[in-house]
């Protein structure tokens, strides 16, 4: 009996508890969705109303079910839509993106990785000085940066020009590629390095042999990382660029600032789509390598 009466306490308990836990799942989830939601809208709101036509726009508002589809805002935007004057679209905005962030990214993925290596495997007296100044550009504001900018493309003549932007770009992301790739290879045993010196390697052979193919998850971080700023960066190229030479983000707020004509939110929808799709693309390709190379070298 005693038995009998412990073991209905105890599935009683049991059933208890898995209720709770079921409704602390289903409150959980009810939460996140909800906020799922709220972030969610404004993506919609775009997606539908790119595809929407402008007249249903305008009857019943920015935010409302789709009652029409329509594609003429896509061709519209890539190549017909007047921006700054210019009744091209937004397809050369786009190159003119495509020709700064691709090379940008290269060149300042690299650099980072060669001082992270030279800062954790060939440390030098200073050299954690240096590190600390490198890393003063990580807090640095942008608009600090302009006026000297300003006096640097001057005297080299590539002011107004993509060089210049691809030059700016590839200076200021060198504080965050030399921190993330840094603190990767601190995590990598010194002893690799050693044994490559002793058998004759020199400082090239061993960053080409040892450390590059090793890096794949951290470049993955710093491609990610760069590649999303620089295009979605909007100061330098304003300031440094105009006309012909404006990336996308330029164009984009000049789409949406224009007062020409009646404001047409398909078009606009639309272009922002197209200039979002190439970061959303590099997420959605490498977005779960992100965080797993950034903790991969958090423990050594």
């Amino acid at each position: 009996m005693v038995d009998a009466a412990y073991e209905a306490e105890y599935l009683a308990a049991a059933r208890t508890e898995a209720r709770r836990y079921a409704l602390g799942r289903i409150g959980v989830y009810a939460f996140l969705t909800v906020f799922a939601i709220i972030y969610l809208l404004p993506l919609f709101v775009v997606i539908a109303n790119s595809f929407r036509q402008l007249p249903e726009i305008t009857r019943n508002g920015l935010i409302a079910f789709p009652r029409s589809f329509s594609l003429e805002a896509w061709p519209r935007a890539w190549s017909h839509f007047c921006v700054g004057g210019a009744c091209e679209g937004i397809h050369r905005n786009f190159y003119n993106s495509l020709l700064m962030t691709i090379p940008a990214t290269i060149i300042s993925s690299l650099l980072g990785a060669l001082n992270g290596y030279v800062l954790s495997k060939w440390r030098f007296r200073g050299s954690e000085v240096l590190f600390v100044c490198m890393m003063l550009g990580v807090f640095m504001p942008g608009q600090i940066a302009l006026m000297p900018w300003a006096f640097v493309l001057g005297h080299l003549h590539i002011s107004n020009t993509l060089q210049g932007l691809v030059l700016i770009h590839c200076v200021q992301g060198l504080s965050f590629t030399t921190l993330f790739c840094r603190n990767y290879y601190i995590s990598i045993p010194d002893d690799l390095v050693k044994a490559a010196r002793i058998d004759g390697a020199g400082f090239w052979r061993i960053f080409y042999k040892i450390i590059l193919p090793l890096s794949p998850p951290i470049l993955i971080v710093t491609v990610i990382w760069q590649f999303t700023g620089i295009w979605n960066e909007y100061l330098f190229g304003v300031v440094f660029t105009d006309g012909a030479q404006q990336p996308i983000t330029a164009a984009l707020v000049a789409l949406a600032t224009s007062q020409m004509n009646a404001h047409a939110y398909d078009v606009t929808g639309a272009a922002v789509l197209i200039g979002a799709a190439p970061p959303l693309l590099i997420y959605f390709l490498g977005g779960k390598y992100f965080v797993r190379g950034l903790t991969q070298g958090a423990v050594k």
